[in-house]
């Protein structure tokens, strides 16, 4: 019987994470380099790829960068080619692309920001569920999927607008367990993690732009502050390795306890 740290190991498996040139992709990426999980990462920006990709070679694994758009179908339909092009199919898939990036009123939001903004925060994780979980499936192996929701998928934050993002996060939900019922007969097991205020860079990006907003979510947060990037990571690894077997369906909220409130 393997010690409970071993169940932690990913030596020889091979990981997909989108959006992960920077923020909690590049931490979750590099937490499953630090377990011995080959990488293939994407994103739009070829510095910031390249620069993750040393980062997670020094750990002395394989690693990938592919740069690409995963914001509109036909760009996560063409990153996903590429992954399996250069990576082969993955055993763990972090669906990490998303995010809020309008601050409008329902009222004043056009038909055309509201689906360009559920693709990139829903359509994506679809398709990459899609097309590389049906090679998941083909392989006979079984995986693990990890998508990255939001608290804002459980309730509605107060003093934003954008609701696109809540809408779209919610869906990312349902489509989690959807997907963890369908394909548990295939040895997949299909999770979500729903990220409290975390200061990535977009984040800050918010902090400086509307300093307000950032003030307004931590004064909500029990625990008294937002939480750090590298927060996130050893969920990840969990949820991507042995070690949550018996794990499917489920979302796993971090947000300080904001959401308790």
């Amino acid at each position: 019987m393997p010690s409970t740290l071993d169940l932690f190991r990913l030596d020889g498996k091979t990981a997909f994470v989108s959006g992960a040139s920077r923020g909690l992709g590049r931490v979750m990426a590099l937490a499953l380099a630090d377990a011995g999980a080959n990488v293939a990462i994407s994103g739009r920006t070829a510095a910031s790829l390249s620069a993750t990709v040393d980062e997670l070679e020094a750990r002395g694994v394989k690693a990938w960068g592919i740069e690409g758009d995963m914001a509109t179908p036909e760009g996560a339909e063409a990153t996903c080619r590429a992954v399996l092009a250069t990576a082969g199919t993955p055993d763990v898939i972090i669906n990490n692309v998303g995010n809020r990036s309008l601050n409008v009123p329902i009222e004043d939001q056009t038909t055309d920001s509201w689906r360009e903004l559920f693709d990139f925060n829903l359509t994506s994780t679809f398709v990459a569920t899609r097309d590389l979980g049906k090679a998941m499936i083909a392989g006979g192996r079984g995986g693990r999927i990890i998508n990255i929701a939001s608290m804002s998928g459980l309730i509605i934050n107060r003093g934003i607008g954008g609701r696109h993002y809540e809408a779209a996060k919610a869906a990312v939900l349902h489509f989690t367990r959807a997907t963890a019922s369908d394909w548990a007969p295939h040895g997949i097991n299909v999770n979500s993690i729903s990220p409290g205020l975390m200061m990535t860079e977009a984040n800050q990006r918010w902090e400086r732009d509307h300093p307000e907003v950032i003030e307004r979510l931590s004064a909500g947060i029990p625990l008294g502050r937002p939480g750090r990037p590298e927060e996130i990571g050893p969920l990840a690894l969990y949820l991507a390795s042995p070690a949550s077997s018996y794990v499917t369906g489920a979302n796993f909220v971090v947000d300080g306890g904001y959401t308790v409130w």
